[in-house]
Parts: C-alpha cells; structure tokens; sequence
C-alpha cells in the first residue's frame, strides 16, 4: 500500500506510544476515524480519547473488525491477537514507519532529523524555530514539547519536521527534502551487526534526499562525516572542535551551566546565541537547528530568540523538583555517550555532590556496549545501578546483570553500587544525600517514577524534623 486513498478507518496497534499516539492525532485531526489498542492506559490515551479515538485495553481480536487498515508498532509482535486477527480478515497491515513516511510524503519539505543521541531535542529546536517563524509545520516529536503542548501539532503547510529513528532502519522508509545527522555510533546491537552495519543504514538514508535537499551533518563525529560522503546533496557541516560551514567559539556557561556563545558560517559572525539548558552537546544541537533554519530562510533573530526561549523537553535534564537543597533531575539518557555528555553538563550545574541513579536498558544493549557503560560514570560521585529494564523484545539470557556491570565501574571509578528495588533506591538518597547534591534518575525504562519517590521521601524526612 503506497497511499491511504480510500481509507477512512484505521486502527492502531500499540496506540499510546509516543510517536503512535502522535499519527494517530495527525490522522485525527485528518477527519479519519481512529481506533487503537494497548495494554495500559496512560496520560497520551486519555488525550487520544478527549479528541475523539475509540482505545481499548488491553489488545482484543475484537478490535479490528471494520477497520481498513492497521497501523502496528516495533513493540508488537507478528503473533499479536490483533495482527493475527487482521490478516485472517485480509485487512492491510503497515508498520509505524511506513505509515509516517506516507503522511511525510504528502508535504513537499520534509525535514528528517537522524542520529544515535540527540533527536528528541534538536528536532524540538527546530520544530519551536519554525513554529515562531510562522511556518505552520507539522511536527511528530519522540518526547513532549510544552510550546506545542505534547508531542505533535498539526499545520497545514507543507513542512513536516520528525525525528528519524534508525533501529530496524525505520528512517529509510521515510521522504526525507531536509535530513541531519548529527552522530553515528554503536547501538541497537540486537539488530545491527555491527558499526559497519549502522553506518550502512545511514548510507542509505542520504540516498533518500533529492539533489536539490539538503544534509546538514556533525563535523565532530567522525562515522556521520564517513557516511556524508555518499550525499548527493547540498551539503552543510557543523561543529566545535573541526571546521565546518557553522561553527561555534568563545564559548562561555553561566552559574547554570547554561551555554553562550559565537556562532559563525564559513568564518562570518552571524551573533552571539544563548540557551536555557546545559551542556556542551546541545550547544552541537543547537548548531544544527540554526543550520536547517537558515537553509529555509529563517531570520536569524526568530532562530536566536527561540532558541533562548526553548527549555528542553520531557526526560531531558528534566528538572523534576528541589527538596532540603536537592535537586532530583530526570534524563533519558541510556547510551555511554549520552550518560557522559549528561554528566558533564551537570558538572556545569550547581551541586555538592551528583548521585547518578542509572537502569540499564535492555539486554542486548548493556552487553554488546559493557566496556563503554563501565567508564561512562567517571563524572559522578555516586553511581547506582538498578536493575536491566527487560523490553519486551528480547528475554533474559542469564548471560549479564547489573552487578556485573558494577563491578566493571568499581575498577574504573570506584562509585557505584547496585540495588534492585526501587523503594530502597529512595530511602538511600533520603538517607544520605546532602543539601546541594544533585540526584539524577536515568534511562530508558521506567527509571523516571523514581524521582517523584525521591522528592516524595525527602519532603517526609523535612516535615518529621520540623515536627
């Protein structure tokens, strides 16, 4: 199927995910009639449900009767009741990223943001810079934006800003007249075989953008270099420690560790920018979003005041509250890299002492990247290490545990220990936390219901001693 065309009713399997729920708004919005599944409820279905889908729990062969077509996400598996049930019923089947890139193609500028760590954001840069520019685009975010109040919003232009996630080499499925890379590295090893395997994804997604697109590609991350030189493309650099078309210098971070600094192209000073989270990294995100803004002729005013204005999205050095001078902070880092490039900028941030609460996330990924987790917590002073969160498409071999992975830390920095249970995770920072610490929860997984525990523990203890 290459089109929707007579297609009214569809229905989605896995519907409260985050880029599910954010088609199935698109479609909804549409005039199409939406009907999903899952197999819990949540804060995104009841949203789904208030504009008008009808979302059953859990998963019911019931539910596809009538429907013209299913939408499924990677999550689910071929022996689903739902797809099982379909086919018996010769309804057609489409995976999430199929069904995107239809949607992406019906809009002459697609704009398709790739990389191993960091899309959430910066295609949250440049969705909030194309919004203030009046663009009206449409914009499918991995994470929740509050200046479009979720993670999608509708226009009627011919803009389409999405992340494009490269596991199961989903991304080749889309239509991309705009693509970035801002990094390629190992991961999604339980489906690539290797790097060689990643960069030949990537490869291929710079085959998708027509002659007259643009690839916009970090110049400090050697492999998205190796892989730029397969574009046939207008092609635009940027970076900070290698030269490139946009660069930045004189960079400077405040008491917050929020970054200043010069941005320049092809030597000429375009101004100084200035943001509102932290980190050395966004200042590489930001570069990338000021890149695809003015290639598509945004004044470099709009792109410098939204910049200031964006404030990160949710599970981004997400600050979840302070309580007796400690700060608990969320982030959904769960890479070596992304661990390291979160807690160097928290260095940045004010604190005594950083507690990093780390769930490693799958199996397949703590395995194949052990030696990079086991030297990925040198920032912190405190590393505590749950639990491997078990997706649901893979199971547990016995073969690695999160003890390992101490052990593997302990020789390189001596600062982590294990504990399994999330309640004693909360009474241990409640316990021995300082005025000033900050206390990170970290991962993937569900990692982030700890934060509120934490803060809940530490504003018990505050009213007991106050009593």
């Amino acid at each position: 199927m290459a089109s929707l065309d007579n297609i009214k009713n569809i229905h989605f399997v896995g519907i409260g995910g985050i880029s599910m729920s954010g088609l199935a708004e698109i479609m909804l919005n549409a005039g199409y009639k939406v009907t999903g599944s899952d197999l819990n409820s949540s804060k995104i279905i009841e949203r789904l449900i208030n504009k008008g889908a009808a979302i059953s729990i859990p998963h019911d062969s019931k539910n596809v009767e009538g429907s013209e077509l299913i939408v499924y996400t990677a999550a689910v598996k071929k022996d689903n009741v739902e797809l099982v049930r379909a086919s018996e019923l010769s309804i057609p089947i489409m995976d999430r990223a199929e069904f995107l890139g239809i949607i992406m193609k019906k809009h002459q500028y697609g704009i398709a943001i790739s990389g191993c760590h960091g899309k959430t954001t910066t295609t949250s840069m440049v969705s909030l810079i194309f919004k203030n520019a009046n663009l009206d685009p449409t914009i499918l975010l991995g994470g929740e934006l509050d200046a479009i109040d979720g993670n999608v919003l509708v226009g009627k232009s011919d803009y389409f800003i999405t992340e494009a996630c490269e596991y199961f080499e989903s991304f080749l499925k889309f239509y991309p007249y705009v693509g970035a890379i801002l990094n390629v590295e190992e991961d999604h090893l339980d489906y690539f075989k290797d790097i060689e395997h990643i960069m030949s994804a990537f490869y291929k997604f710079t085959q998708l953008i027509p002659k007259e697109g643009s690839l916009v590609v970090c110049a400090d991350n050697e492999n998205a270099m190796k892989v730029a030189t397969s574009a046939e493309c207008n092609l635009l650099t940027y970076g900070i420690d290698n030269d490139a078309d946009y660069t930045a210098s004189n960079i400077y971070f405040d008491q917050l560790g929020h970054p200043r600094f010069d941005v320049y192209f092809r030597g000429n000073k375009l101004g100084m920018f200035s943001l509102n989270i932290p980190g050395k990294h966004n200042i590489l995100n930001s570069l990338a979003s000021i890149a695809i803004a003015i290639n598509a002729g945004i004044d470099i005013d709009i792109i410098k005041n939204s910049l200031l204005e964006f404030r990160g999205t949710y599970r981004r050095f997400d600050i979840q509250g302070t309580q007796n001078n400690i700060t608990v902070i969320d982030d959904y880092a769960h890479h070596p890299t992304e661990i390291k490039a979160t807690l160097d900028a928290a260095v940045q941030f004010p604190h005594k002492r950083v507690w990093c609460i780390f769930q490693p996330h799958t199996y397949s990924r703590t395995r194949t990247l052990f030696k990079d987790f086991a030297l990925a917590f040198n920032r912190a002073d405190k590393a505590i290490i749950a639990d491997i969160y078990s997706a649901s498409r893979e199971k547990d071999n016995g073969d690695i545990h999160s003890t390992d992975l101490v052990t593997a830390i302990n020789q390189n920095s001596n600062n982590a220990i294990y504990i399994k249970n999330f309640e004693e995770i909360a009474d241990l920072i409640a316990r021995e936390a300082e005025p000033g610490d900050i206390v990170f929860t970290m991962g993937a997984g569900d990692v982030f219901k700890l934060g509120q525990m934490i803060l809940d523990r530490l504003n018990k203890d505050a009213c007991t001693s106050c009593a």
